[in-house]
């Protein structure tokens, strides 16, 4: 049985509440998932499917647990072979450019590493979202079986 593997990229434990609440999510669906904080490059090749929770820190860089995972990921350069995968970005709009960069990023490298994207990427806003958790389950229940492929 395939499941969704959950990348999660946080600061203040912020985005790993909200994974852990689409992990219970999926499990109401009966949709098996595992969480990573501290994810190696064999945890990505092993997933079937990829979803990316990650916040955003500094001037829109990834989270400092996901920083050397995804440095790794751009040197090995390893196609992703049409791998199902979504990324949610928690930001703060007030925060110009940078707003949401940690999940720029990520989505953009799935992308140049040949990933199949099942949705755009979802840009969450701390100034209008006081609930990121709400919108992201919601997001992700519709786009659960996509991920699934």
């Amino acid at each position: 049985m395939s499941k969704i593997s959950i990348f999660v990229g946080t600061v203040y434990g912020n985005a790993q509440h909200v994974a852990e609440d689409v992990s219970s999510m999926l499990a109401t669906k009966n949709i098996d998932s595992e969480l990573f904080s501290d994810p190696s490059i064999d945890d990505f090749k092993q997933a079937s499917s990829v979803l990316v929770i990650s916040s955003t820190t500094g001037q829109g860089d990834v989270p400092p647990n996901l920083e050397f995972f995804i440095q790794d990921l751009r040197d090995a350069a390893e196609s992703m072979d049409n791998k199902p995968f979504a990324v949610a970005a928690l930001g703060d709009s007030s925060y110009g450019d940078s707003f949401c960069g940690a999940g720029v990023q990520i989505f953009d490298l799935f992308t140049e590493l040949q990933g199949k994207p099942v949705a755009e990427l979802l840009e969450v806003d701390a100034c209008e979202t006081l609930e990121p958790e709400v919108e992201i389950v919601a997001w992700v229940e519709k786009i659960a079986e996509d991920l699934l492929g």
